[in-house]
Order: structure tokens, then C-alpha cells, then sequence
């Protein structure tokens, strides 16, 4: 049994012989891959131990006449070396076994013996590379031959793009001839094109076809993460109707080439990004397809989301935050100047993010991204901060220094993960935590609940924890990718409403008493507010000695 295979030893997908009792068992492999090693096993029964079969092996190589196909391409395939490769030096040729194509004896050469034309590289960046063709970039096509070119992609640096292949036919040169001119794109072996049917595929090889005519002038072919080596494009014209076309007599047609290794399809189009991706030493680049589309580069639509919805659910998730604007004005009424200009911080980033975050065409971005989602989720997260320390009624100095050592923490947590859970249940938890001791100590030195009013309670603190907790609840369990748009929104709503209820009121002064007794008194404006909170001090006021001792 002889067996037979290119680049690998022949234990599947072999072209195989049985030889039988024949003395001289014969076989053939047409197209070999070029600059590899082929394999040839020979196999016999084991009918008893010892018996020994004496052979010999001869291996002919049928080349092209000179100028050889191979010899003319290893001189010029060094133009294809990268600039940063330096001029290094190619693998030697495998010499021709046996009997060449020269010698007497030797059979006709095959009909796609034809010259080589070599490719100029010229690396632009990672995954982007032009292939220039000398004398450029227009090739004419005489009748008579075909116009076969090489290109290499080098391993590990051009398996990870694509690879583009761009045909246009110039219509001014048929002579008003009906000339169709076919391109057929191979892996390691050149393929010839008939004068008849024309195909892109022989034996075990097969390529990829595509062709241009007066009806059809411009053709296009990518292939994405194409496999490394020389790729060889043969390059007929033919005159006729399919499907089957004859040899032109006088047009000499002229087409257009362009071919050339991009990272993504047409840079993902406008629903798509294009992005590099590293897997251990491999390095490839793939779109990331956004509202609905797929493909290679997001151009299919079947799942894909409406304009009318991208518009709806931007418009939702951008004017849910106008919601914040009477937290703003009722801080400002109290006197929270502080907490307002957070408030309103939060409004304007959190609109514009959204803006800038949408999946589709309905974009609108007024800084970069990164500092955009940056201080949106600031924003977010210093709501709440500023909301539960303004509740706790703090002293000034340390309210304030609460304040700013939160917006510090706070900025490095997201620095760290802006996406954890965690940075928004853990600066709220502590939040809580510092409001409850606060609220504790002063029922313990009041001697009664704080706050004092079951009024506030029933309508302020009550609906305002319920609405907060429900808002921590559906960003945590609820909301998905796919019902982002409107669950973020109501998210938005709730936040803000929450903040109107819980954030306390503005601090009453009695201005019938006078201001020197104001000025003389322990700190009379912090004892009048306390006690009115308390309920201790009735519609017609108290002397200050009497507020300041109890």
C-alpha cells in the first residue's frame, strides 16, 4: 500500500495506491502545495514475522519550463517581507527529486505554467497591510494568458484579520467586446482557469471565485482570519455568455486590483466596534456588534433594534434624570447648597452618559466616554453619600469633612471596579451606619425617638426608605441587558424621588429673640433647632436659658 500526503504524515485524508503483486506501482499527486514537505508511506501486510519486502522509491518532480514558477517567485517573494523583519532569508527551495520537467523524456508542462508577478508589502499598523503591484494598480489582461500574483501573510502577525480583495473592471478597454474577467484566489498553489467552465476548485484543492463584467464592474472578497502562507490570485479574461465562454480574441482588458489585510470588516460599520483580543501568544481583531446586529461586520439586521426604538429608549433613560430637578430646588429651599450643586452634578452627567452610551446611531457624546461614565456613577454614589449624612445633622466640621473624605473613596473604588455591586451597597451601608449611631446617641440623650414627629415619619421618612430600597432592588435583581433602557430609567425616577423625601428640612431660627442674646448664648441656633425637632419648645418660643440648660 502506498499512501501519500503534503505536510503531514499520510494516516488521514491521503490520496493512497494498493499496489498489489504489481512490480511497479505508480502514484500521482497533482498541485503541491509549494515550499512543504510531502510524506510517503509505504505499508505491508504483516503475514508472519521476518518477511522483509526489498523496493525502491523514485519520486519525479514535474516543474515549469524556464523561467520556473517556483524560481521566479523566490526572489521576488522577498519583497514581501515586512520592514521590521529586515531583509532576512527565505527556506530554501526543495530540490527536485528524480527526473525534472528538463530532462529527456519528460512530459508536456501543465498549461497554468505562467509567471508569477510579485506583491510590494507595506505595513501601516497592526492588522493593515497593502499588497502594491508593480506598474500598478491597474493590470491589463491579454487574451491569450492569464496574470497570476502572490501574496504572503506572515504567521502569527496577518492570521488575525482580514483579508480584503477588491476587483474593478475598466470598461473603456473591451473593445465592445462582452469580456467577463474571473479572478480565482488559492491557498499555496496556483490554479489555472479553463477557456471553457470556469471553476475555482480541482481535486482535493479549492478556491475562492469571483469575476467582473460590463453588467457587474466591481467585486469584493474578504476573508476573515485568512490562513498564513502565499495566497496566489489568478487572474482570465474570457468573452462570451456563461455558462461556458471562450477564448477573446483582440480585447485586452484592464481591471482595477486592490488587496490589502484590514483588522475588522469595513471597521464594523456604525453598530459595531472594531477591537483587538489577545489569547496567550495568538492576537486577533473582531467587531463587537451592538443594538441587535451581527456579523463579521455588523451588518446583519435580522435581530437588529428599530431607529424608533434606539430613539425611545435614549430619550427615556436622558430625561428620566430631569427628575432630579426638584430634589435641586427643594435643596436649595432648605439651604443645602451643598447637597444641590451634587444633585445637579449628577443630573448633567448622568443625561449626557446615557447620551454617549446608547448602542446605536442615536449617539451624542460631548467629552470623551471614560470621563463621562466616570462621573456619572461619581455622581450616582455622592447622591447618596451627601443624602444620608445631611439626614444624620451633623456638626458642620464634621459633616463636612464626611463629605470629602467620601467623594475621595469613593473616586478610588470606582477606579478600581466601577461595575461591582458593592461600590454602591457598601458607601450606603456606611452611610446607614453613621446615620443610625447619630440618631441613636441623640434618642439616648433626648430620652425620646428622633425624629420626634410621627408625621415625618409617615410621610417623609417612610415612603422615602421604601422608594430608595425598591430603587436598590431592581438595580441589583432586576435589570438585564435587555430591559435596561426602561428599568435604568426607573431607576433614575426612583432615586430622585427618594431623595425629595428623605432629605431633611431646613433648620427655623426664633427671630424674637434678640441677637445679642443670640450671640451671648450657647450656640442658641443649634439648641432652638434641636429642641423644634424634639417638640419641646411650643408656638410661643422659650427664653434661652431655659433652652440652653435643658
Amino acid at each position: 500500500m502506498l499512501r501519500l500526503r503534503p505536510k503531514a504524515p499520510p494516516l488521514h485524508n491521503s490520496s493512497s495506491l494498493s499496489c498489489g503483486g504489481a512490480s511497479v506501482c505508480q502514484l500521482e499527486l497533482a498541485l503541491p502545495p509549494w515550499g512543504h514537505w510531502v510524506y510517503v508511506r509505504v505499508e505491508i501486510p504483516s503475514r508472519g514475522p521476518g518477511r522483509t519486502i526489498h523496493f525502491q522509491l523514485c519520486v519525479r518532480l514535474q516543474e515549469c519550463p524556464q523561467p520556473s514558477l517556483s524560481r521566479v517567485l523566490v526572489p521576488g517573494a522577498a519583497m514581501n517581507m515586512p520592514q521590521s523583519l529586515g531583509n532576512q532569508p527565505l527556506p530554501p527551495e526543495p530540490p527536485s527529486l528524480g527526473a525534472s520537467a528538463e530532462g529527456p523524456g519528460a512530459t508536456a508542462p501543465p498549461e497554468h505554467c505562467w509567471p508569477v508577478r510579485p506583491t510590494l508589502r507595506n505595513e501601516l499598523d497592526t492588522f493593515s497591510v497593502h499588497f502594491y503591484i508593480f506598474f500598478g494598480p491597474s493590470v491589463a489582461l491579454p487574451p491569450e494568458r492569464p496574470a497570476v500574483f502572490a501574496l504572503r501573510l506572515l504567521p502569527v502577525l496577518d492570521s488575525g484579520g482580514v483579508l480584503s480583495l477588491e476587483l474593478q473592471l475598466n470598461v473603456s478597454s473591451l473593445l465592445q467586446e462582452n469580456v467577463t474577467v474571473f479572478g480565482c484566489l488559492t491557498h499555496e498553489v496556483p490554479l489555472s482557469l479553463g477557456d471553457a467552465a470556469v471553476t475555482c476548485s480541482k481535486e482535493s484543492l479549492a478556491g475562492f471565485l469571483l469575476s467582473v463584467s460590463a453588467t457587474s464592474r466591481v467585486a469584493r472578497l474578504r476573508i476573515p482570519f485568512p490562513q498564513t502562507g502565499t495566497w496566489f490570485l489568478t487572474l482570465r479574461s474570457l468573452c462570451g455568455v456563461g455558462p461556458r465562454y471562450v477564448r477573446c480574441r483582440n480585447a485586452t482588458a484592464e481591471v482595477r486590483l486592490r488587496t490589502f489585510l484590514s483588522p475588522c470588516v469595513d471597521d464594523c460599520g456604525p453598530y459595531g466596534q472594531c477591537k483587538l483580543l489577545r489569547t496567550h501568544n495568538y492576537l486577533y481583531a473582531a467587531c463587537e456588534c451592538k443594538a441587535g446586529w451581527r456579523g463579521w461586520g455588523c451588518t446583519d439586521s435580522a435581530d437588529a433594534l428599530t431607529y424608533g426604538f434606539q430613539l425611545l429608549s435614549t430619550l427615556l433613560l436622558c430625561l428620566s434624570n430631569l427628575m432630579f430637578l426638584p430634589p435641586v430646588v427643594l435643596a436649595i429651599r432648605s439651604r443645602y447648597v451643598l447637597e444641590a450643586a451634587v444633585y445637579t452634578f449628577t443630573m448633567f452627567f448622568s443625561t449626557f452618559y446615557h447620551a454617549c452610551d446608547q448602542p446605536g446611531i442615536v449617539v451624542f457624546c460631548i467629552m470623551d466616554y471614560d470621563v463621562l461614565q466616570f462621573c456619572d456613577f461619581l455622581g450616582s454614589l455622592m447622591s447618596v453619600w451627601v443624602t444620608v449624612i445631611a439626614m444624620a445633622r451633623l456638626q458642620p466640621v464634621v459633616k463636612q469633612v464626611l463629605y470629602l473624605l467620601g467623594a475621595m473613596l469613593l473616586s478610588m473604588a470606582l477606579q478600581l471596579d466601577r461595575h461591582g455591586l458593592w461600590n454602591l451597597l457598601g458607601p450606603s451601608l456606611f452611610a446607614l451606619g453613621i446615620l443610625a449611631t447619630a440618631w441613636t446617641v441623640r434618642s439616648v440623650r433626648r430620652r425620646h425617638c428622633y425624629p420626634p414627629t410621627w408625621r415625618r415619619w409617615l410621610f417623609y421618612l417612610c415612603p422615602g426608605s421604601l422608594i430608595a430600597g425598591s430603587a436598590v432592588l431592581l438595580y441589583a435583581f432586576v435589570e438585564t441587558r435587555d430591559n435596561y433602557f426602561y428599568i435604568h430609567s426607573i431607576w433614575h425616577m426612583l432615586i430622585a424621588g427618594s431623595v425629595g423625601f428623605l432629605l431633611p428640612p431646613r433648620a427655623k431660627t426664633d427671630h424674637r429673640v434678640p441677637s445679642g442674646a443670640r450671640a451671648r448664648g450657647c450656640g442658641y441656633q443649634l439648641c432652638i433647632n434641636e429642641q423644634e425637632e424634639l417638640g419641646l419648645v411650643g408656638p410661643g418660643g422659650a427664653t434661652v436659658s431655659s433652652i440652653c440648660s435643658s
